[in-house]
């Protein structure tokens, strides 16, 4: 392999997990603990915590592929990842609110993104015990376990933001299951990978960071994450937030969409 070549997926997978768990160590110091909290745009929380997480990944995760873009939440953009084949996208922590709040719905989403696609991706939620990771054709595993593959149309259970899930459970919570709000977006979508709930409703404004690795966590458990109209993000934009979106399984995405639709739920 030439000094510029892309490492093969299955050695970027195990970078990414190392540094995730190494990174949730770090991020646990301040769970429950001292943690100052500021304020960015939008009231949106950002805290100590974050910034350490994002040290630590930004040098760690660079210095060992310097050729890779970078895109990170609390890291100031930079046109030069355009140009990059292969780029980190990485929220230092996806549910800032719930983990400032000590709730243990929280992870670290570091995912490697190639010539716009997920090809892998890691979910380190050191609180609940638990490390999604997946790359592509290799499979999806929990805690080292493969998951299952999603199959059958049938969905009974959702979840979405508090104002979502609101919502839908006054429209049918007679026929569907409304599973309570969880801070982290990345790990509602995991939750759909690992079959704790059918589907997932994201509303418009999410990021790349919110969505790279859960996405491919999804695609290797046979699930899908897409638009409205059916089509899968595309990473390494020039623009980074997206449209409303929702995850399921394969054979129920059609279904899905016409859920979020009837009910003018994404818009």
């Amino acid at each position: 392999m030439a000094a510029n070549d892309p490492a093969p997926l299955s050695a970027d997978l195990q970078l990414i997990e190392k540094a995730a768990k190494q990174a949730g160590r770090i991020a646990m110091t301040f769970f429950r603990a001292d943690n100052q909290v500021w304020h960015k745009h939008g009231n949106s929380p950002v805290s100590e915590a974050d910034f350490a997480v994002d040290r630590f990944l930004i040098e760690t995760l660079r210095a060992a592929r310097p050729g890779y873009g970078w895109l990170s939440e609390e890291t100031e953009d930079s046109g030069e990842r355009l140009s990059a084949s292969r780029i980190f996208v990485v929220d230092p922590i996806d549910g800032t609110r719930g983990f400032i709040d000590g709730r243990k719905e929280w992870c670290i989403s570091v995912a490697v993104v190639e010539n716009g696609v997920p090809v892998a991706g890691v979910l380190e939620c050191p609180a609940l015990g638990e490390t999604y990771a997946a790359a592509g054709g290799l499979g999806a595993r929990l805690n080292g376990g493969k998951l299952a593959v999603l199959s059958g149309r049938s969905v009974a259970s959702v979840t979405a933001s508090s104002k979502l899930n609101r919502e839908i459970r006054a429209s049918h919570g007679d026929t569907l299951s409304v599973v309570p709000f969880v801070p982290s977006l990345a790990y509602r979508l995991a939750m759909v990978a690992g079959c704790k709930v059918d589907a997932a409703l994201v509303k418009q404004g999410a990021s790349e960071w919110d969505i790279a690795a859960a996405d491919v966590i999804l695609q290797e458990a046979g699930g899908i994450l897409a638009g409205l109209d059916g089509a899968r993000p595309q990473y390494n934009q020039p623009a980074t937030r997206y449209g409303p979106l929702l995850a399921s399984g394969m054979e129920a995405v059609g279904d899905v969409i016409e859920l979020a639709k009837s009910g003018g739920f994404l818009h």
